[in-house]
């Protein structure tokens, strides 16, 4: 998903309403002692429930040492380049241009889209994402309006192969922080590769028009949504206190969601 592009997309999602999501605690408390009985063995252990692991901390992050700092060198771009821009573009852009500008670059993340709805065995999602493309592309002026939404109810089907390869039962391994991506796994980082691979353009074009091309898309894709969400900043340092495991948190849950629907 080109969204996902910027460590911007998490965060917004983690300071919204002015807090931070905790990280999972582990369970300390000590039942009393129960003295031995027939009925329950001084040894005896309630197991957990199916699919269910005894320790309920903090997701496991081998990685975190690259991760950090991968961390706040995306935020330092977020203050020195990403929100002056977003900042500048903000002034000469409306509300009602920024999401008509989200809605074409979604738009053209069909592709991605109707594949891993078909991987997926969604027909009839990946049915839409075509419909939607042809009547968004012509009646909506080229995805700036989205009337299949409106007129159709042919809500966007967001699939993408990190999502695919967890359907299938692939584990989401080490969370990773990827530079000027933002928050990942080493599954969506090899299904962000993919998806990019399922891009046409790729086989239609010479590599520095793709280069180019994907460039220009990723680039505006996030400024413009950080100029959508220019005052969820605003106070970020007061919640600098585990920001980057609030983050980690906050993109493990979602995936973990998307993956299950």
């Amino acid at each position: 998903m080109i969204v996902k592009i910027a460590v911007v997309t998490l965060l917004i999602a983690v300071l919204s309403g002015g807090r931070t999501t905790p990280r999972a605690m582990a369970q300390t408390d000590t039942p009393q002692a129960t003295p031995p009985s027939a009925e329950t063995p001084p040894s005896a252990e309630t197991p957990p429930p199916p699919g269910e692991s005894v320790d309920s901390g903090p997701p496991p992050d081998p990685l975190a040492p690259f991760n950090e700092k991968v961390f706040w060198l995306n935020l330092k771009l977020d203050d020195y380049v990403l929100r002056p821009t977003a900042s500048a573009y903000n002034k000469v852009a409306s509300d009602g241009v920024k999401r008509g500008v989200n809605r074409f670059f979604r738009n053209l993340g069909v592709v991605e889209r109707f594949a891993n709805n078909l991987f997926q065995v969604k027909i009839r999602e990946a049915g839409q994402e075509v419909g939607r493309f042809v009547i968004n592309t012509t009646v909506g002026g080229v995805g700036f309006f989205d009337v299949a939404s409106t007129w159709l109810g042919w809500e966007e089907s967001d699939e993408d192969f990190g999502q695919t390869l967890g359907k299938y039962g692939v584990s989401s391994g080490p969370y990773l922080m990827l530079p000027f991506f933002g928050p990942s796994t080493i599954r969506d980082t090899v299904g962000l590769a993919v998806d990019s691979a399922l891009n046409p353009m790729n086989y239609l074009l010479s590599s520095t028009e793709v280069l180019l091309i994907k460039t220009g898309i990723a680039a505006g894709t996030v400024v413009n949504y950080r100029a959508m969400h220019m005052d969820l900043f605003a106070d970020v340092d007061r919640y600098t206190v585990d920001l980057y495991g609030a983050v980690q948190d906050a993109y493990l849950q979602q995936r973990e969601k998307e993956v299950q629907q």
